[in-house]
């Protein structure tokens, strides 16, 4: 039986950093009208907050790079947690 997308990123381990490793300029993200890291991020970690700003949850973070890519107004700094921090995939 084969698993679905839901299962199967349950199966993965974060080991968690004090610190986030990517981080939003509120000000260039204000000027995006298309705010597409809402809809691209594969783990939904980006939100909108009261204001209408963007919030990103990084404990969850696939690592991926979606956001940074999608990013016109060049908004968010990405980088790879520190060295054992971040995602562990399993396989199940």
């Amino acid at each position: 039986m084969a698993l679905s997308m839901e299962q199967k990123l349950a199966l993965n381990v974060y080991k968690l950093d004090k610190e986030a490793h990517i981080t939003i300029d509120k000000s260039a993200c204000r000027r995006c009208g298309d705010k597409y890291c809402l809809r691209v991020c594969p783990a939904h970690l980006f939100t909108l907050d009261d204001k209408g700003d963007v919030d990103f949850n990084y404990e969850g973070c696939l690592e991926c790079g979606t956001c940074l890519i999608s990013c016109i107004e060049c908004a968010l700094s990405w980088s790879y947690p520190r060295g054992g921090f971040g995602v562990e995939y399993r396989f199940g």
